[in-house]
């Protein structure tokens, strides 16, 4: 029996969406086909009819990831006030709730340490996506008058994603809340950011 192509879309975009989570919980390599297919409700044998191995699966819920980013990225920034909106960006990824969603959180930070264990296009689309989180960010500090945003951009990716993945590793609460509160402190005095209400 053949299913309509939206029936077919809808399937892979559940097994690409379940991917995403387990991946940045557990890593590409924690991920096995038939637990992540029977995690969508799906059969193994139906993972080959969307995907052609377990790499080119990696790939594309890396690319989702980003766009997952982009969305959130763009929420954030819907503010009207520039320094407001990258105060709301920063206060979302360096909070509790961020460092707690593993399963949900940045692919930056869930990925970074897998990059190099991974096939080449996997780490194409996590490069591509990182550049463009950057670029994202750049932009807005160019918006508020940063000067050389691009590298300002570069810049601010990297404290937020080490300041998360420190905290992350944090055994200790209070201090994984304490790099947090420091690295979000110095990003917002840094580029004069308004506080949040």
């Amino acid at each position: 029996m053949r299913y309509p192509r939206e029936h077919s879309e809808h399937t892979r975009k559940k097994i690409l969406q379940e991917a995403a989570g387990s991946i940045r919980a557990r890593g590409p390599a924690g991920v096995g086909v038939a637990a992540l297919m029977k995690q969508a409700g799906l059969t193994h044998g139906g993972f080959y009819a969307h995907f052609p191995s377990k790499d080119a699966l990696v790939a594309e819920a890396i690319a989702l990831m980003f766009e997952e980013a982009r969305g959130r990225f763009d929420r954030s920034m819907a503010e009207a006030d520039p320094r407001q909106a990258l105060a709301n960006y920063v206060d979302f990824y360096l909070s509790a709730l961020h460092r707690d969603a593993r399963g949900r959180g940045c692919p930056v930070a869930a990925l970074s340490g897998d990059m190099a264990r991974l096939e080449p296009v996997a780490r194409t689309r996590f490069a591509q996506g990182a550049a463009t989180l950057s670029g994202w960010l750049g932009a807005a500090l160019g918006g508020i008058g940063v000067p050389d945003p691009a590298d300002a951009g570069r810049s601010m990716l990297s404290e937020l994603v080490g300041a998360l993945l420190l905290a992350r590793t944090a055994i200790d609460l209070a201090e994984s809340d304490a790099i947090l509160a420091a690295s979000k402190a110095a990003i917002r005095a840094r580029y004069r950011l308004e506080p949040a209400a």
